[in-house]
């Protein structure tokens, strides 16, 4: 239980200035909210016929473009912070295992990506008028979604530490691994937004569950390789 302490360490921090958890937020309002004008003739509550279909088909992939957006703000920041306040080596020489401190920044990344969504979701469905008739689905895609980004981009942010164009390199070998992930949650969203039930998304579920149990298994292996230097 090692790693709670590392995660609570690294939630302390945060909620103390709340600088990051903020600039997800804002990053996710303005990508929703940029989306919306873009759909709205004079206000994005009043969509005509013919643009509710078009929101109807790219409404997923905005939602899910905040999400992986503001997260990689959060994931590039992951072990970065810590690198330059010099506590990186400390944390190396703990007296526990490398895969706590993986398992430690997981649990802190987390709770701060679901902080994001859940303030996120509740902005789209005003401004793009949606009534979400099963809830328990949506959370659900998600919760898988997220995890499968915060399992391989905590594992990529640790190996890009030590790069000086690290904000560069993370993004461009990360959205590569998650296309499964990224692919899948947006069509599981896209049949839960149109008031499909969760048995037409048990391929796009099953796909997410196996990805998020191999990418957690692999970060767990290969995790104190990532953080040599």
């Amino acid at each position: 239980m090692k790693f709670l302490h590392i995660a609570w360490k690294d939630l302390k921090a945060e909620f103390r200035t709340k600088q990051m958890l903020n600039s997800m937020v804002m990053f996710s309002f303005l990508v929703i909210v940029i989306f919306s004008f873009a759909f709205g003739k004079e206000s994005s509550i009043y969509i005509s016929v013919i643009d509710r279909k078009i929101v109807d088909l790219l409404a997923p992939g905005m939602l899910w473009i905040a999400f992986t957006f503001a997260g990689m703000l959060g994931l590039s920041r992951s072990f970065a912070g810590e690198k330059e306040e010099g506590c990186l080596e400390g944390l190396k020489l703990c007296p526990v295992d490398r895969s706590d401190i993986y398992n430690g920044k997981v649990i802190s990344n987390t709770v701060l990506m679901f902080l994001m969504e859940i303030t996120t979701i509740p902005l789209f469905i005003v401004l793009f008028s949606y009534e979400i008739k099963n809830i328990p689905g949506l959370l659900l895609v998600v919760l898988l979604g997220t995890l499968g980004f915060i399992f391989v981009g905590t594992l990529l942010s640790a190996l890009t530490v030590n790069t000086r164009t690290r904000e560069i390199l993370l993004p461009v070998i990360l959205f590569p691994v998650l296309i499964p992930v990224i692919l899948s949650a947006v069509t599981a969203t896209g049949v839960l937004l149109a008031a499909g039930s969760i048995f037409e998304i048990a391929g796009e579920l099953r796909i997410l569950v196996i990805f998020d149990v191999i990418f957690f298994i692999v970060a767990q292996l290969v995790f104190e390789y990532t953080i040599e230097d």
